[in-house]
């Protein structure tokens, strides 16, 4: 994997020739959300070998903004750059998601911003059952990337959307059985 920096923003890119032209993009901020965007891009890959991935960890949330409002502010050509003028970016948050949506309203198409992250569910529970609550799982963003696709013409595989919904099930009865999270979470790093 080659890094391409920008200022605080960290690009992690695949060298691939689908980089130039991806379907969607997979986002994120925080460090657990970087575990669960490169753990969803791991299972892309192997159930969703053909879908055309890229993925932008952002360092400093202040390079969504457009350089009026902020230093750190990424032009709309930069910006560009990073999550393509056009494609679904699929973001993954570690607060709330109307803050990026705050970020990056001012540049080209933000509705095209699917922000997963902190929306004030759950409990006293484990680490990964939270964002299964919260719907920011690498399950969850693997989904919902599959889901964007899908509405650009992607044909995903039944097996890919099954195997997704299929773990968060298995997680679920592991972690009441169990009281833990599931060893194929704990044990999870990036190959």
């Amino acid at each position: 994997m080659a890094v391409a920096r920008f200022r605080r923003t960290r690009v992690v890119r695949q060298r691939a020739a689908d980089d130039a032209d991806p379907q969607v993009v997979l986002a994120c901020a925080g460090d657990v959300m970087v575990v669960e965007t490169l753990a969803a891009l791991s299972l892309l890959r192997r159930l969703a070998p053909t879908l055309r991935l890229r993925v932008v960890n952002v360092i400093d949330l202040f390079t969504l903004t457009s350089p009026e409002l902020h230093p750190h502010g990424a032009s709309d050509d930069r910006f560009n750059d990073l999550f393509t003028a056009e494609r679904p970016v699929v973001f993954a948050y570690h607060g709330y998601p109307r803050t990026v949506h705050e970020l990056v309203y001012r540049h080209s198409r933000p509705e095209r911003f699917h922000v997963r992250g902190y929306i004030e569910e759950g409990t006293t529970t484990t680490p990964f059952d939270m964002l299964v609550l919260n719907r920011a799982s690498r399950y969850h963003l693997a989904l919902e990337a599959l889901g964007r696709a899908e509405q650009l013409g992607y044909a995903a595989s039944e097996d890919a959307r099954a195997f997704c919904e299929d773990a968060l099930l298995r997680h679920a009865r592991y972690i009441r059985a169990e009281g833990r999270d599931m060893p194929e979470i704990t044990d999870w790093t990036w190959q």
